[in-house]
């Protein structure tokens, strides 16, 4: 039974310690992030040959053949194209948009319902210089992004257009970039198209030895919102493609990128409670994960790259959808039933809401859970209260499982002098020993998994609600006691003691809920120790230092994750209190019942005289 329960303390710590620790790399906070004056026109254009260029159909002639890169249009011929950057809001009643004419890209996409500190959840996360999404690199992913200014044309409240012209041989093409968006939705819709009417047949470009490319969309290089560290307690990113109906979870290392070819439903940038989601048209493009490199500011980065295969045609129009917006159920769920307004029906988007499970064989019992938790927060609308009465649901549920393993356990404590003796008989004979234990479980009516059953089917339920309190998204700024918990999604602080940070750990807060979980996790190992673990000096130190170690693992986890801990720890108790009273009767009843040994005197012997 020792061994036992070492084995599953062991695997708890496994468990726990390697979802904060093993999959997650931690990075230091990130710089403020200020914006850059807008660059100029000369900076903004793609490089053209010193020699005088001769102009032809609007534009002027490059010399090599294809695949190269365009040299940009004469101004001077044909239309005109502005000198300067200029920058369009759009606002509908969810976000409010940037959008520059510097190479017709977002700058900006925050969600107004979702608040990041004093301002708005910003879906485009860049460093210390100006960073766009959604820009066109005419190409493979290495080229440079079109910077050139573009006309603008404002179609309407919700869609807005961006061309240009460029040259190419002896040739002139457009570029057109159309955003459309959705006052009710976090999905809007780009349409990219390339036009080279009569005079280019094909459009195929290449840079840096790389294969050649119509053009690359890439969108980086980060999404939002902003962060301290990615260790999956504060946030996370993760690469999600969905194909064929099945979801995969793609990786991605800071040396090598993560290529996906073919054709997908939607690929997916995901944190932990927010998403970028990109739905391709049927074209089999090549998707690109990125994790590198980092802009100056920000250490990690998180990039997206579609790329377009050579244009075998004049002209062509791609159409991509994009979500920006927070991961719930509530929010992707549309784009499955057909409640949306781009005619989506079964697209699964809200697969990418359940990406930050353990298991996806736990995703049923964590909806329960959660659905359970708002049923408490409807009635009692503080998420504080919701959690220590979702654990105490929990607790009602499983005491008869508890009290089960409870009674398995004492069970195994009489039967402990009798397991003793046949151990010790039969030391050198393995095989018989166990042929007279199994022997004498059946005879006892006993099955040694009658104690750690129980504890094993309640394991699941543990991850899941462990999952649930970690990653709720409306746990995201709810209160639960004003003045010390403003926010269950990050851990609390009563003193900062920044910028001075503790040595080797790196803590810069002190944190109450730690201890007051330490002092629970003690209380609770004291009440729920058996005589053989009170006497036993291993077990005795695995019930009074793993708390301990446990109190710097969880010391700067959510404190939605820690009332929950607390709150199981005190109603366990409660729970073995209550036992131990029952069974307090039974052990009295099965003392009573084992037979009484005679104790044979032997007659004294006479002393002869």
């Amino acid at each position: 039974m020792e061994k036992r329960t070492i084995l599953a303390v062991v695997l708890s710590i496994v468990v726990i310690s390697g979802f904060y620790i093993i999959q997650y790399t931690f990075f230091p906070p990130k710089t403020n992030v200020e914006r850059e004056a807008p660059v100029s026109a000369v900076e903004n254009t793609i490089p053209v040959e010193s020699t005088p260029v001769p102009v032809q159909n609007g534009g002027p002639v490059a010399g090599p053949a294809t695949p190269s890169t365009p040299t940009l249009t004469d101004n001077t011929a044909g239309e005109y194209f502005p000198q300067v950057e200029q920058f369009t809001v759009i606002e509908t009643p969810l976000i409010i948009v940037e959008l520059t004419n510097a190479g017709g890209d977002i700058t900006s996409f925050k969600l107004k319902e979702h608040g990041d500190g004093a301002d708005y959840v910003d879906m485009i996360l860049s460093g210390n210089r100006e960073a766009h999404a959604f820009t066109v690199a005419f190409g493979s992913k290495d080229a440079e992004p079109v910077r050139s200014f573009f006309n603008i044309r404002r179609i309407s409240d919700m869609v807005i257009e961006y061309y240009r012209d460029f040259a190419i041989n002896d040739g002139v093409f457009r570029l057109t970039k159309r955003y459309t968006f959705d006052p009710d939705e976090y999905m809007f819709q780009l349409d990219v198209t390339l036009d080279g009417g009569y005079s280019i047949p094909s459009l195929s470009f290449a840079s840096n030895g790389e294969a050649p490319a119509a053009y690359t969309l890439a969108f980086g290089p980060q999404i939002g919102p902003r962060f301290d560290k990615l260790d999956g307690n504060y946030d996370y990113r993760r690469y999600i493609t969905f194909a064929n109906g099945k979801q995969k979870d793609e990786k991605s290392s800071a040396n090598q990128d993560t290529i996906v070819s073919g054709r997908v439903s939607w690929a997916a940038i995901t944190g932990k409670y927010f998403a970028f989601i990109a739905v391709p048209d049927a074209t089999a493009y090549e998707l690109i994960f990125s994790s590198r490199p980092p802009e100056p500011g920000l250490e990690t980065a998180s990039r997206f790259f579609i790329v377009r295969p050579p244009l075998s045609a004049s002209r062509c129009t791609d159409t991509f959808r994009f979500y920006l917006g927070p991961k719930t159920q509530k929010a992707l769920a549309i784009y499955d039933n057909g409640d949306n307004d781009f005619g989506y029906t079964g697209l699964r988007l809200e697969q990418a809401a359940n990406a930050g499970g353990f298991w996806g064989i736990l995703n049923p019992l964590e909806a329960l859970l959660k659905w359970l938790l708002n049923l408490f927060y409807n009635l009692i609308p503080n998420y504080g209260v919701a959690i220590i009465l979702v654990t105490l649901l929990v607790k009602i549920i499983l005491f008869p499982l508890t009290k089960k393993g409870s009674e398995g356990t004492l069970r195994m404590q009489t039967m402990a002098p009798k397991i003793k003796e046949i151990q010790a008989k039969y030391k050198d004979n393995p095989q018989k020993m166990n042929v007279e234990l199994a022997g004498l479980y059946k005879k006892e009516g006993y099955s040694p998994l009658s104690g750690c059953l129980p504890m094993l089917i309640q394991l699941p339920i543990f991850l899941a609600m462990y999952n649930l309190f970690n990653n709720h998204f409306e746990l995201r700024g709810a209160m639960f006691i004003p003045g010390w918990i403003p926010d269950l999604a990050v851990p609390e602080t009563i003193f900062n003691f920044a910028p001075f940070k503790i040595p080797i750990l790196g803590w810069s807060d002190l944190r109450l809920l730690p201890f007051i979980y330490v002092g629970s996790q003690l209380l609770y190992s004291k009440v729920t120790q058996t005589p053989d673990q009170a006497n036993n000096a291993q077990m005795k130190m695995m019930l009074y230092v793993m708390p301990l170690v446990f109190f710097f693992i969880l010391y700067n986890v959510p404190s939605g994750l820690l009332v929950y801990w607390i709150m199981s720890n005190i109603l366990t108790m409660i729970q073995q209190l209550t036992i131990n009273k029952l069974m307090a009767g039974k052990k009295a009843a099965l003392a009573a019942a084992q037979p009484e040994k005679k104790v044979i005197v032997p007659p004294k012997k006479k002393k002869w005289r």
